[in-house]
């Protein structure tokens, strides 16, 4: 088993777990999940094939499976079901476990024109920089959307994204060098800011965040249609 598998199984064997739990009863949501997971990811492994393409990043195969789809590790296939499922499952048990924890109305519009003008700045000072520039955008445009059609989960996802960097960090660390001799996934610093948190680039948490926003946006829009109903 490569290394980068046994990191997703670590990361996903708790949340399939307690996914059946009937307390937080998140089994009823899972088709919408399903659903989003696919369509969001469709577009991020689309920029992953392009990033792989140009060596903006790319994978060390010491350390994966060496199953290729369009360049890309099977593993790498899995991260946009496996990580978003995980940090999902986790907003959602955060919610039915403190579930007068959010934000006003007032500091989620505050936090979310600080991030957006604070990304903006960032974007527009390191325009020659792909990942940075890009995925900066791309979580501009999630918080912008989010707020506009769902700002109520922002009021909340502010405040459990907080929680998911614990657990995000100590997978993404490792995938990226902490610990082991090798990085699993590599990355050209000449297309990020170089701001590393242990070996993390700074613009992976701008990724995570954009990744799991829009499929929460996705779920809420998907559970709407579909209107699961609650188990007694």
């Amino acid at each position: 088993m490569s290394l980068y598998l046994a990191l997703e199984i670590v990361a996903i064997v708790v949340p399939l777990l307690f996914s059946y739990d009937r307390k937080l009863q998140f089994f009823l949501k899972l088709k919408s999940v399903m659903l989003s997971l696919l369509f969001v990811g469709s577009f991020y492994v689309v920029g992953d094939i392009l990033f792989t393409k140009y060596g903006i990043w790319g994978f060390n195969p010491k350390y994966h499976s060496g199953i290729l789809i369009f360049d890309l590790p099977l593993e790498e296939w899995m991260f946009f079901i496996v990580i978003p499922y995980a940090s999902i499952f986790l907003h959602d048990t955060l919610i039915y476990l403190f579930p007068s924890q959010k934000l006003s109305d007032r500091y989620t519009k505050a936090a979310s024109l600080v991030l957006v003008l604070f990304l903006t700045i960032c974007v527009l000072l390191n325009l020659d920089k792909a990942y940075t520039s890009l995925y900066l955008s791309v979580a501009i445009l999630a918080i912008v959307l989010c707020y506009l059609f769902s700002p109520t989960i922002l009021s909340r996802f502010y405040l459990t994204f907080l929680i998911i960097l614990i657990p995000f960090f100590l997978v993404n660390s490792v995938l990226t060098g902490s610990f082991i001799a090798e990085p699993v996934v590599w990355y050209n610093n000449a297309e990020n800011l170089g701001i590393r948190i242990l070996t993390v680039p700074v613009e992976d948490i701008s990724y995570a965040f954009s990744l799991i926003l829009f499929n929460l946006i996705g779920i809420s829009k998907l559970d709407s249609i579909m209107q699961p109903k609650p188990l007694k």
